[in-house]
């Protein structure tokens, strides 16, 4: 299962060099691409959703990361949960 970007395509950056969709970075957007190990990808998750979640921005993003992982055939909950350990 490879765990797919938390991009979910809006990308614009206004809130602190942060994209609107995913509230990444284009840093972190680079390093998540360059991220080989899963659990890495899913620290790198539960991180970004911290981060989210300070301001007030993960539930849309959640719905949206939700559908994506749906489409490619992958369990949200797997990696949200894996992300409370």
């Amino acid at each position: 299962m490879k765990i797919p970007s938390p991009c979910i395509d809006i990308c614009k950056y206004k809130l602190e060099a942060r994209c609107t969709g995913c509230f990444m970075t284009k840093k972190e957007k680079k390093t998540f691409k360059s991220l080989k190990k899963q659990s890495d990808r899913r620290k790198f998750i539960a991180n970004l959703i911290t981060k989210q979640e300070a301001f007030e921005k993960s539930e849309k993003w959640q719905a949206a990361y939700r559908r994506k992982c749906d489409k490619n055939g992958i369990n949200y909950n797997k990696i949200i949960i894996s992300n409370a350990n």
